[in-house]
């Protein structure tokens, strides 16, 4: 069986890629929204309860899984990192699908500014003049309620009843709260910028599926400063930036199986 770890919309492509020659797929998911997404493909087996190390081994050796693709989100570390110690214990080949990242291109843009974590970005937000749009999500947003800053900060999140609600717990008011699932736009994120009066956007380096493109972008042309938490640099084994790519690799392998 193949195991596919899925936090990315490429986990479509990919899925519908491996179904041209398999159905034998177990498929792990943190979010039930996730298995919204993927119900009109085919696998054997879904999970979408959040796993850890020993969960991972313990699923590995139930289903007889041979491969394991990580097509995990970029900055869901834990989750990668417990699928390659899984893997190495288990004796199971690990194949990552990496999104590609797109800092490149804006290396000499002077508002562009990218930092290690939040601490980094903590001490550079000290120095933001004016109102302040987060798009980074909710898991992080009490880190920048820690910071203590005087500036208002505009939280976009996905439109969660759970994630309202841990937000509003932390304090967050209503009116700097916006709900909306994205990738949202370049028009829209300029619209925001502007409705706000927005001085500065903070994002992860989320790829072009993320639409980090077009908040640098809307950041660049309406004069603000981009901060992005960049990605810890992680070691693989076998990894793909190409979800074609990926699935080709694959059937090969499952060939030889």
């Amino acid at each position: 069986m193949i195991g596919l770890i899925v936090g990315t919309s490429e986990g479509k492509n990919i899925l519908s890629g491996l179904n041209e020659f398999t159905e034998d797929i177990f498929i792990s998911t943190a979010t039930a929204y996730g298995a919204e997404l993927l119900k009109d493909y085919k696998y054997k087996i879904f999970n979408e309860e959040p796993l850890d190390l020993v969960g991972i081994i313990k699923v590995i050796r139930l289903h007889d899984i041979k491969i394991l693709i990580d097509a995990s989100h970029p900055y869901a570390l834990e989750i990668t990192k417990n699928a390659m110690e899984a893997c190495k214990i288990s004796g199971v080949q690990y194949v990552r699908y990496e999104r590609p990242s797109v800092l490149e291109k804006f290396n000499n843009n002077e508002n562009v500014i990218v930092v290690e974590d939040y601490d980094s970005l903590g001490t550079h937000l000290k120095n933001v003049e004016g109102n302040i749009l987060n798009t980074t999500g909710s898991r992080n947003i009490d880190k920048l309620i820690s910071f203590n800053l005087n500036n208002r900060v505009i939280h976009r999140v996905l439109p969660s009843v759970k994630v309202l609600e841990e937000i509003l717990n932390l304090g967050v008011r209503v009116e700097d709260i916006v709900a909306m699932k994205g990738p949202v736009g370049y028009e829209l994120n300029c619209g925001f910028i502007k409705e706000y009066s927005a001085k500065a956007i903070l994002m992860k380096d989320s790829g072009i599926q993320g639409g980090t493109v077009d908040k640098i972008k809307a950041a660049i042309d309406n004069n603000i400063q981009a901060f992005v938490i960049g990605r810890k640099p992680m070691k693989y084994s076998e990894v793909f930036y190409d979800e074609t790519e990926l699935v080709k690799y694959i059937s090969v392998l499952k060939k030889g199986l």
